[in-house]
């Protein structure tokens, strides 16, 4: 029986202002590796550990990938992911389907991000009320793919892996994640464009597959 519900933020609940941020940070730093080993990188060096500044970040990240900077390309760089942040929005549904669930249902939130962006865009649409807690990767000092987090999450709140739904838009870190701790996830695909087991096309679909 469903009790928990665990929520990605990014693509999930939250659209970016800009299309696929960390594919314009690869393609302005002309990193050429596949995009599944360049993620990995990105987000160990950037949503793992608090920065003073996004200039620090993006120092920090072209030092990891061996990629010279200037002043010019770190400009680009936090003029870029400052957009991607101040011009996200949630969802359309979002705050409805995260009022009536949480009148059932604890809601989680476990999010890869840096200590800018998510932060400053709960605040700015008051999405902090609607979670019991709240796991962000910068916090923690690990991502979601990190099978230590979702444990520690079931440990902290005294949760089994089948009291709870993971719901997010990316089968390797959130589906793969969950399954690796044993609890059912619900892809949101909202371009209709993967196979996944459990699919929605928006948040609003996820009540009637509930309790699982």
């Amino acid at each position: 029986m469903t009790k928990a519900i665990l929520f990605d933020f990014w693509g999930t609940l939250v659209e970016t202002g800009v299309q696929s941020p960390t594919k314009q940070v690869r393609n302005l730093l002309r990193i050429y590796m596949p995009f599944s080993d360049y993620v990995i990188h990105l987000e160990r060096i950037m949503m793992t550990q608090s920065f003073s500044s996004l200039n620090e970040v993006f120092v920090a990240v072209c030092r990891e990938f061996g990629v010279r900077y200037n002043r010019d390309l770190i400009e680009r760089l936090i003029g870029m992911w400052n957009k991607s942040w101040m011009l996200a929005y949630p969802y359309e549904e979002v705050e409805k389907v995260l009022t009536e669930l949480s009148k059932k249902y604890d809601l989680y939130l476990v999010s890869n991000t840096d200590c800018f962006s998510a932060p400053n865009v709960l605040a700015k649409f008051g999405l902090d009320t609607f979670f019991k807690k709240k796991y962000l990767s910068f916090e923690m000092g690990m991502l979601k793919t990190d099978e230590r987090l979702l444990l520690k999450i079931l440990e902290e709140n005294g949760l089994k892996p089948e009291d709870c739904v993971f719901v997010g838009d990316s089968i390797q870190s959130d589906m793969m994640a969950a399954h690796t701790a044993g609890m059912p996830a619900v892809l949101i695909d909202r371009k209709e464009g993967r196979d996944f087991k459990l699919k929605i096309k928006s948040l609003q679909e996820l009540e009637n597959l509930l309790p699982l």
